[in-house]
């Protein structure tokens, strides 16, 4: 499921003729969709409006409330290719920062980026130092500390602070 993102979930059903109630992040992609593809099965959205926080999807392939409960509790998908194709110049998944190299505000090489946590205030990226002598560098992804991120170059700079490296 690597060339595949989940954009929602399936929380339960609404009403009798097969409708799905589905939680999801992103209302903006979501209205513009016309396939996904839950628990391996390409299912093509009919109808969708939003009803308080969720989302109400009516699938041509599903026509009733018993057909629907297989797909219960189940992620909803988009390949990772044609979310890529929408995101626009400055956007970019989370996902592609790891394996990209980080340089500091200086050019030199700090590390690799190994994984990004998610966190309540911001994402935290894990950098796994050119050094062997140091354990990985935790850095908040927030502006002022990756002023910059260049997907296509494959490279992200960083501006250390104080006690930022364990090094400086």
């Amino acid at each position: 499921m690597n060339d595949l993102i989940s954009i929602g979930k399936i929380i339960n059903f609404h009403g009798i003729m097969g409708e799905a109630k589905v939680g999801f992040s992103d209302a903006d992609r979501l209205k513009n969709l016309k396939k996904v593809i839950v628990k391996n099965t390409e299912l093509t959205i009919e109808k969708l409006r939003f009803h308080k926080n969720f989302a109400i999807i009516k699938f041509e392939e599903i026509s009733d409330i018993n057909e629907l409960l297989n797909f219960k509790g189940e992620n909803i998908y988009l390949e990772k290719k044609e979310v890529q194709n929408a995101l626009s110049e400055e956007e970019y998944l989370i996902d592609d920062l790891v394996g990209l190299n980080v340089f500091d505000d200086k050019d030199d090489l700090v590390g690799i980026i190994e994984s990004v946590a998610k966190s309540t205030g911001n994402d935290i990226l894990s950098i796994k130092p050119q050094d062997d002598r140091y354990g990985n560098v935790l850095v908040p992804f927030v502006k002022e500390l990756v002023p910059i991120v260049d997907i296509k170059g494959k490279k992200v700079i960083i501006k250390p602070i104080k006690g930022l490296l364990p090094w400086d």
